[in-house]
């Protein structure tokens, strides 16, 4: 294996990875912020929860590269434009996180809840202060799994021409080399393993109150 490739190609490595990175963390952010409220719909007005989780869920059926191939004719932008890809990445994680956020809330112990109400909480506080910080641990675990999805599925847009670590393989396919591609799985891989450890250490900070290692 020529290992002059990676030092010769550091720069574009590093560009990569940087544009792989913000198409996993934007739409992953933007889905996490729409499957709250979602997920609150569903956990609140069960005869809605089928209807809710189902539908959303039904979106994670859709090939990822049938969907980066329609959105820009839905969306009227370019093949080219990187927003697609968020587009299509946000509906994945909005499928994925809805069902996650309703049953983290459902969790919530009914006690807590009537406590909170009792010593004058409103709807709002006690969603804020109470249920969500309760159901972050159930939530994070959801949002672990997402991240690592995500970084799997952006690879995809390599095929329709959207620079990433994706691209680190068409690359090496269509000029018959080797390295290219081992270097954008082992990218890809850390990637993953280290937004998951942030994740993790993010989700201790968010709850105190839970035993170490809980996540």
């Amino acid at each position: 294996m020529n290992l002059d490739w990676i030092t010769n190609n550091l720069a574009l490595i590093g560009d990569l990875t940087a544009a792989h990175l913000w198409l996993t963390l934007l739409p992953t952010v933007i889905g996490l912020v729409l499957s709250i409220p979602l997920g609150y719909l569903a956990f609140t007005h069960r005869k809605w929860y089928p209807t809710i989780v189902g539908g959303t869920g039904l979106f994670y059926t859709i090939p990822s590269l049938a969907l980066f191939i329609l959105l820009p004719k839905l969306l009227g932008t370019q093949v080219l434009n990187p927003m697609n890809i968020v587009v299509a990445l946000v509906i994945y994680t909005v499928a994925l996180l809805t069902r996650v956020v309703a049953d983290g809330l459902d969790s919530v112990s009914p006690d807590a809840v009537q406590a909170a109400t009792g010593i004058g909480f409103t709807r709002a506080e006690t969603f804020f202060k109470i249920q969500l910080p309760i159901a972050v641990p159930a939530v994070m675990s959801g949002l672990r799994v997402v991240v690592v999805s995500n970084i799997s599925i952006v690879t995809m847009a390599a095929v329709i021409g959207i620079a990433q670590l994706g691209s680190l393989f068409t690359m090496g396919f269509t000029r018959h080399l080797f390295v290219p591609i081992v270097v954008g799985l082992v990218a890809c891989l850390l990637l993953a393993l280290v937004l998951d450890r942030l994740l993790v250490l993010l989700g201790r900070v968010m709850t105190p109150w839970g035993q170490k290692g809980a996540l």
